[in-house]
């Protein structure tokens, strides 16, 4: 990666260190009734160049810089690399949002779907290529990092709000067979990198209001030189929520410090936090509620004053030193996340079970690290590079469930009903090569992933429920390149994956509600990727990818009663798809972006849940058959920009037999403007942002086979938002 500080390059993924800084990847559009002509036209906008009407060579228009990523653990140009990648860069990060949500900045992103539920107690929902789509809560089946931290446990769980937007000079997205260098439960990866102080010293503040009570508070400082720079970051979001009952309050704090002991080493410390007390949680609607009034609650909600508080902290340390060509890279991080978390089982089901309860109680103590070698080798046809690695990561929960009710009181921490240690555990050596002799580019990995659940369980009334599992697989990719003209790349791509049960998923046993389910296998997968990846005129980039995804022992509900539900696994499903996106700098004022997937996602083989039969060829819940973004933006001066986001999604089957009412499709449109004033030392903005411009209504997220019917999360109309900030720099 290029230091456009230092002008020096220099390695790692999951580094420290920020690239150059450029406009986002090209987002992903238009419709599969191209795909027939997609080669052809690619092959001829591959060479060609613009001609005004005289057949004389028109004027040279605006390029886009090319963008590096370390997705792959060594700096390439994500033009070169043999998969689909993608990287939101800071100045959309940045332009017109809110800073909240990713779901703010990765619909840009083809192959991803981002729901943001409306209910800060259970983060967003996103899926990758159909990876994801059934977490009834936070992230599943998906690697997130940030600045080389995982926000993903072991076994596949994560929190995507502990990636602060404030902060992010980048976000790397990985999809497709090479997301299995990463391990299991990569269905996709995601990853954060934080930016580096740097300059002369600045303080910065800046306040956002907007709709149902909306206010974001946020300070800052930052400097730095070639030799070290700090950046310090604290934030408080408030909401009343769209739906009745979803008020949360979000406290963050970052700070980093990073410097280079000598000329041949870069290290940083970084630490971050996140704290909600007491978010409400509406839970879903069902249909004919959602349609009586899409702010409503379920009674249970406000029963039980169904809400969660967390309190998360964690610590970091990023160090690299190069040995001549080679460079070794050190990750070593630990932290604590406290949950307590309020449900709305019933009395009656509650008291009748011997395990487990309607109040959630748990810390967990998480560490780990990574140390890897990155060596180019000499004396070959061409540029290889061998990178090989170890990954350590382990998160140990000291869970407790109580009853939520004392008496006739409801809503509050009774009697104690479960006690237990949960230990996971993942140990994974790995090796992978790059190699590019001439025009073609060769990368292949291989990844030996380990996963050990250990339960200790301390609450014998119901008998003892203690045990231990591991997990593990083989996990090889292997991808080719060819470069038809220096504009026009095409590549194909295979791996191998595998997804482990979530501690979650295994908390209770089919038949019974008394026992940890160790009878869970891992869900395996074969994929396959063919690409093409285009350039015309400097100005607009093509990426387009055909993929194709066998799951073997895919895993999903088995029963769901009395708010317990346990899972089994359900043979095969098939998902194929298509994505195609696109990035053209139209002129120096002008922007536009498209990212479009299509996916067809079906269960391969019939399995019963319930029950009922699942019918071979019903369609995964949760997953959207098309999925557009589009933007256009206008930069009128170098100080003002104006953007128009439109967004389309189909309709997304809630339940495996697709009986259940769909939720439908929907098309909404979103108008941001940023506006920057410079005074000498001071620099100030403004924000106006409207979301939802034609006052829509509709189902922004699924809740997948929720037991009770209330699948439906609806979505806020028509959302105003608006702030200002200043800057001063010393």
């Amino acid at each position: 990666m290029f230091d456009y500080r230092t002008g020096k390059w220099f390695a790692g993924q999951g580094s420290i260190w920020s690239p150059v800084q450029c406009p986002a990847p090209f987002a992903e559009g238009l419709g599969a009734r191209v795909l027939n002509l997609l080669p052809l036209l690619l092959l001829g906008l591959g060479n060609a160049a613009p001609v005004r009407a005289d057949g004389e060579p028109a004027p040279a228009s605006v390029e886009l810089p090319t963008m590096v990523v370390t997705a792959t653990y060594e700096p390439v140009s994500s033009f070169d690399l043999p998969f689909a990648i993608d990287t939101v860069q800071q100045p959309q990060i940045g332009d017109g949002q809110l800073g909240v949500n990713l779901s703010e900045v990765l619909p840009r992103v083809p192959g991803l779907v981002v729901q943001n539920r409306q209910n800060y107690a259970q983060d967003l929902q996103i899926s990758s290529r159909g990876y994801g789509a059934r977490s009834a809560f936070g992230i599943r089946g998906l690697k997130l990092l940030s600045d080389g931290i995982p926000a993903s446990t072991p076994d596949g769980q994560g929190q995507a709000a502990t990636l602060n937007l404030d902060v992010a000079e980048r976000i790397e997205v990985l999809r497709g067979p090479a997301s299995t260098l990463y391990g299991s439960n990569a269905g996709g990866v995601i990853q954060m990198f934080s930016r580096d102080g740097y300059g002369s010293p600045k303080l910065g503040a800046e306040t956002t209001f907007g709709s149902d009570g909306f206010n974001k508070n946020h300070l800052y400082s930052e400097g730095g030189n070639d030799q070290a720079g700090f950046l310090l970051d604290a934030s408080r979001m408030d909401t009343d929520g769209y739906r009745d009952h979803s008020a949360a309050r979000r406290d963050q704090t970052f700070a980093k410090v990073n410097f280079k002991p000598d000329d041949d080493s870069r290290m940083a410390l970084i630490f971050s936090s996140l704290e909600q007390n007491g978010t409400q949680d509406p839970m879903g609607q069902t249909w004919d509620a959602y349609k009586r009034d899409p702010r409503s609650v379920a009674a249970a909600a406000e029963l039980y004053n169904t809400r969660k508080s967390i309190d998360h902290q964690q610590l970091g340390m990023n160090y690299e030193r190069y040995f001549g060509d080679a460079t070794l890279q050190v990750n070593l991080y630990a932290g604590q996340r406290s949950v307590l978390q309020y449900l709305s089982i019933p009395k009656t089901v509650v008291s009748n079970s011997q395990r487990g309860g309607g109040v959630v109680d748990f810390d967990r103590d998480f560490h780990g690290g990574t140390l890897r070698w990155i060596q180019p080798l000499q004396g070959v046809p061409g540029d290889l590079t061998v990178t090989t690695g170890l990954d350590y990561d382990q998160s140990r929960d000291d869970r407790r469930g109580y009853q939520n009710f004392s008496g006739d009181q409801l809503g509050v921490k009774g009697e104690l009903r479960r006690d237990e240690e949960d230990i996971a555990t993942s140990l994974d050596p790995y090796v992978q090569a790059r190699w590019a002799p001439g025009d073609w580019t060769f990368d292949a990995g291989l990844r030996y992933s380990s996963m050990k659940m250990e339960v200790d369980d301390r609450y014998l009334v119901n008998g003892d429920s203690s045990g231990t599992k591991t997990y593990r697989q083989y996990t090889p990719s292997l991808s080719a390149m060819y470069a038809f003209s220096p504009n026009l790349h095409g590549y194909v791509s295979a791996g191998k994956g595998f997804e482990t049960p979530t501690q979650a998923e295994m908390a209770y046993a089919p038949g019974t509600l008394e026992s940890f389910n160790f009878g869970l296998d891992p869900a395996t997968s074969s994929q396959y990727e063919i690409g093409l990846k285009a350039k015309v005129a400097g100005s607009t980039r093509i990426n387009a990818a055909l993929f194709e995804i066998r799951t073997d022992n895919e895993i999903v509900v088995a029963s769901s009663t009395g708010g317990r539900t346990s899972y089994q696994n359900a043979g095969k499903t098939l998902r194929r798809g298509f994505e195609l996106g696109v990035q053209s700098q139209l002129s120096e004022r002008w922007e536009a972006n498209l990212a479009y997937t299509r996916l067809d996602a079906t269960y391969d083989q019939d399995f019963v849940e319930n029950g009922s039969v699942i019918e071979k060829g019903s369609h995964l819940p949760g997953v959207p058959g098309s999925s557009l973004f589009s933007e256009l933006v206008w930069h009128p001066r170098q100080d003002i920009s104006m953007g128009l986001e439109g967004q389309y999604r189909s309709k997304v089957y809630v339940e495996d037999s697709n009986e259940a009412k769909p939720a439908p499709s929907y098309a909404v449109f979103n108008w941001r403007t940023r506006f920057e004033q410079h005074d000498g030392p001071w620099t100030f903005h403004e924000l106006l942002r409207l979301d939802n411009l034609l006052d829509r209504q509709y189902v922004g997220s699924v809740i997948v086979g929720d037991s009770n019917g209330r699948y439906y999360e609806a979505a806020p109309g028509r959302s105003w938002y608006a702030g200002a900030g200043l800057e001063y720099s010393y």
